[in-house]
């Protein structure tokens, strides 16, 4: 039995259009993330699993119930929002304790809730501290603090890590996974962050324009993207797109004129009817090498980026693309001064007219 299951999703406000029709399956004990860019629907979607918007058709199952109807705190789940939303004037024990008290639990099941939660949390130390006296990464673990004691059926997270800095954010992804090992509980995560999506989850759901564009593990996203929206929002730096002309096909293989920078032949990649169509090619900037290959082409860097670990250059190619390549180290690459890469025409991507990706044939 799944988790959750979405079914024909649609969310109005007044004429326009939110939540366009989603279905989706969430299975017990995934982590699963929505990620789109801002105005996408993602936490709209989230708020109507959580109770908090009104759904305007279709169905939302939790652990085999339907739910549409109940009001929140019948629904089996606990959610952790962007704002910690902490009562100042409280102790972290009241405050971990709040949704215990409003269900007029008895004392001592209060304190074992609370204590198990501290524990797993690492907050014992500070269970008679008040918000004030904690750093922003303690107060949102008493804000999941919070959640956990209601012992849901499912976690929902909006964005939780948006308003920490960027060290405190990488160290909360971390517990955050941690914390989902050791609950095993089913998770739901909002973010607009893609590689906080690819770090953290189990299960990628990206969303566009309040729709489903793919649905799959990070690495299945990142090398095999449906289309160009999911192949230029997943990976940082994002993915080049070379305006190009399919030629031929043969023996299964596409070619393709790409105008002033060449031509590449893509393995497996001969799809009927793609002769003399407008195709894009796509290359991500870490599969590019310095110096020449089977297929390669020659840019000038506008800006040159050195982060030690690795060098990102910046340049545009004679058609207008803009075009990043992603270095390790810190190679021999100067603004202002040409350098010749390459790329194995394999890990290549090849997107038709409608932007629907073709993907390798058998």
């Amino acid at each position: 039995m799944s988790a959750l299951t979405l079914s024909r999703l649609r969310k109005s406000f007044a004429e326009v259009e939110i939540i366009k029709g989603v279905d989706l399956d969430v299975n017990e004990g995934e982590f699963v993330v929505f990620v789109g860019p801002s105005g996408c629907g993602k936490s709209t979607l989230l708020r109507m699993i959580a109770g908090l918007e009104d759904v305007t058709d279709g169905e939302i199952v939790i652990a085999g119930k339907e739910v549409k109807n109940l009001p929140p705190v019948k629904r089996g789940i606990a959610m952790v929002f962007q704002s910690y939303a902490l009562y100042p004037h409280m102790t972290v024990f009241e405050n971990i304790a709040f949704p215990l008290r409003v269900e007029r639990l008895p004392n001592e099941q209060v304190k074992e809730r609370v204590g198990r939660a501290a524990k797993v949390l690492q907050l014992e130390s500070r269970l008679e501290h008040r918000p004030g006296m904690l750093s922003g990464g303690q107060r949102q673990r008493v804000a999941i603090g919070r959640a956990i004691v209601r012992e849901p059926k499912i976690f929902l997270f909006d964005e939780p890590l948006s308003n920490l800095d960027a060290a405190l954010r990488s160290e909360m992804r971390i517990e955050l996974m941690e914390l989902h090992k050791r609950l095993g509980s089913t998770m739901v995560y909002v973010t607009h962050d893609q590689v906080e999506a690819m770090t953290m989850a189990d299960k990628i759901v990206v969303l566009n324009s309040g729709k489903i564009e793919q649905v799959g593990s990070p690495l299945e996203l990142y090398h095999n993207p449906d289309n160009l929206f999911v192949a230029g929002f997943i990976g940082s730096p994002k993915m080049n797109f070379i305006k190009g002309k399919c030629t031929s096909i043969e023996g299964g293989n596409a070619t393709i004129d790409l105008g002033k920078v060449g031509s590449v032949t893509l393995p497996r990649r001969g799809k009927a009817g793609l002769v003399g169509k407008d195709v894009l090619v796509g290359i991500r900037p870490e599969h590019l090498t310095l110096g020449g290959g089977e297929f390669q082409l020659t840019f000038t860097p506008n800006i040159v980026e050195r982060l030690g670990i690795h060098t990102v250059s910046y340049s545009m190619l004679p058609a207008g693309e803009s075009f990043t390549a992603l270095f390790e180290g810190d190679p021999d690459i100067a603004e202002g001064k040409p350098a010749t890469v390459s790329a194995d025409p394999a890990q290549c991507h090849l997107f038709d007219e409608n932007g629907l990706a073709v993907k390798p044939t058998a």
